[in-house]
């Protein structure tokens, strides 16, 4: 069986497809092109209508350029709508994310492959990671939690991936181990809602249990944690991330809007105040820190004012770069139901503007980390590297990939090897 992997949208799906990946190659299957898959497997998103609809248009190319493949449509889009997914070309399964995690053991049945796989039972595919540079990853992602019990007003996600759900602590743990043996170096967790690991297991885990494991791992590894909800980065984690090596100063902390009002609007359980005094601590404990956003331009009820307000905040703050997504209408939502949006040339000038500000952060963040020295994962071909800080930088000399290396920041861009 030839088979290939079309993964759109969040870090959880990322490490679904990794985690799909690993499986079937265990049970004998060859990755391919999706031009010359028997089956393609497109793991969606449904954030936005713009991600349905990038679904929509992949899946319709793969039909095109190979007609005879089977297409196993998976994710958020699968599963909020499935009938409408069911109806595009070369589409043989929709599989809803509550059986994501069985889907490829199903189809190696399906194809014959008998090739006995590496887990033990009920240990699921993160037993046997795929090894560092598969799949074109040479840090490996690994989903940690799934499901949300937020209710923000503008999210489909809660009703798409099912109430949070946390994989208990010695199954990360071995994992982890796993992981290791196979050779990475560095290892991104991530959830749907990362910050509440731990509260639907009963047994007194938490995300803070979960970051104190990977402060004191043994082994050389790094450990990035994907997105946290600014309510869920408490002092105790951000204390623990300044003083582990293991941890690395690298946060994505969702704003969303800096206006109060906005943020009552969208259901966000905080103040600008309580996360501009999180990005400040942030700072203030690890100067070098890369801290980055997402913010939402032209929510329901956005006047010029609080756009302003937005604005205004996130040119002066401590923030690294943002991502701006235009709000999206996302049926079955609260805010779907909200007057009062934006005509969609504002929206536009807003985005326009609260981007140009993200690359005059990410400017001035470059700009101050040059003549420091990084400690740096070589990736892609031996030329590039990305820091400990998540600056991505062009080599001066070619390194093996999955290499540490410490590397001076020539301008936030170019990297010198530093040789010992």
């Amino acid at each position: 069986m030839k088979y290939a992997v079309v993964t759109f949208g969040c870090r959880v799906n990322q490490a679904d497809s990794l985690e799909m990946e690993a499986v079937l190659r265990a049970r004998g299957a060859v990755g391919v092109a999706p031009a010359d898959a028997d089956v393609v497997i497109v793991n969606t998103c449904s954030v936005t209508a713009a991600a349905d609809q990038g679904a929509r248009q992949a899946i319709r190319r793969v039909a095109r350029v190979n007609p005879s493949v089977q297409i196993v449509v998976t994710g958020c889009y699968a599963t909020r709508e499935p009938a409408d997914v069911a109806s595009l070309p070369n589409v043989a399964r929709v599989v809803a994310n509550p059986r994501k995690e069985s889907l490829a053991s199903e189809l190696a049945e399906a194809f014959g492959l008998t090739t006995a796989d590496r887990f033990g039972p009920g240990e699921g595919p993160c037993g046997a990671p795929l090894e560092p540079g598969v799949a074109g990853r040479t840090a490996l992602t690994l989903r940690v939690q799934t499901g949300c019990d937020e209710r923000c007003s503008y999210c489909i996600i809660p009703s798409t991936r099912g109430a949070g759900r946390s994989k208990p602590l010695p199954k990360i743990r071995t994992a982890l181990e796993r992981a290791a043996a196979a050779g990475y170096r560095e290892i991104a967790l991530t959830g749907v809602h990362l910050g509440s690991y731990g509260r639907d297991l009963g047994d007194g885990s938490s995300l803070l249990a979960l970051v104190r494991l990977l402060a004191e791992w043994p082994a050389d590894v790094l450990f990035r944690l994907s997105s946290l909800e600014p309510m869920d980065c408490s002092p105790e984690l951000v204390d623990l991330v300044a003083a582990s090596p293991r941890l690395a100063p690298h946060f994505h902390l969702p704003l969303q809007h800096a206006s109060d009002e906005m943020l009552a609007a969208m259901r966000r359980p905080y103040s600008l105040a309580y996360f501009g005094a999180l990005v400040d601590r942030i700072r203030t404990r690890m100067p070098h820190a890369s801290i980055g956003s997402d913010v939402i331009v032209g929510f329901p009820g956005e006047t010029d004012a609080h756009a302003s307000v937005l604005l205004d905040y996130v040119s002066g703050s401590p923030l690294t770069h943002l991502h701006v997504f235009p709000y999206s209408h996302r049926p079955g939502t609260e805010a779907s139901a909200l007057g009062g949006m934006p005509a969609p040339p504002i929206v536009q000038e807003r985005g326009a503007a609260l981007r140009s500000a993200s690359e005059r952060l990410a400017r001035a963040f470059r700009t101050a980390q040059a003549g420091s020295v990084r400690r740096a994962l070589v990736v892609d071909d031996g030329m590039a590297a990305v820091t400990d800080n998540y600056l991505r930088l062009a080599l001066d000399a070619p390194r093996t990939r999955n290499e540490w290396i410490d590397v001076e920041v020539v301008d936030g861009r170019r990297g010198r090897v530093v040789l010992h």
